[in-house]
């Protein structure tokens, strides 16, 4: 990280994280939860509650909805971290090449593979993912992708 990123970093950029996953009917919701506690930092897991809605799929299968929103300062700041240090480059660069299919109003939203969660990876999908909501107090697209250079997030 460079010194202009790692002052960057110092401040709290983001002003909360919102998560939201589904858990269909074959799955079993716990180890979804483990998937979601897996992307977060290990100081944070139990410091995150998370609402339930048990919802029903087309066919009438049964899926639960979890979702979070985090605020706290700490939690959020280390969550942004944690997704920055855990991209591989090569799914930075397609964040960075797609970046604007993702952004909207000072919301970069990202979307995680789930297994992949489990197995304590961060990798990028949009089939079945945890999706994410990164909320940058800073709400101009500029300012937002600088935060996210700065962060090492976007090379």
């Amino acid at each position: 990280m460079t010194t202009s990123g790692a002052a960057l970093s110092s401040k709290v950029q983001v002003g909360y994280v919102e998560i939201r996953v589904f858990a269909h009917a074959t799955e079993d919701p716990e180890r979804v939860l483990t998937a979601i506690r897996n992307i977060l930092p290990k100081e944070s897991i139990d410091t995150v509650t998370y609402k339930k809605a048990d919802l029903t799929g087309h066919h009438g299968n049964p899926i639960i909805l979890y979702e979070t929103k985090i605020k706290e300062k700490k939690t959020v700041q280390a969550a942004f971290q944690k997704l920055c240090s855990g991209l591989s480059v090569l799914d930075k660069e397609i964040l960075a090449n797609e970046v604007q299919q993702h952004m909207d109003k000072g919301n970069l939203y990202v979307r995680l593979d789930k297994q992949s969660a489990y197995l304590n990876e961060l990798k990028l999908s949009s089939a079945d993912p945890i999706h994410l909501r990164i909320h940058f107090k800073k709400h101009s697209e500029e300012e937002v992708l600088g935060v996210c250079r700065g962060s090492g997030l976007l090379p």
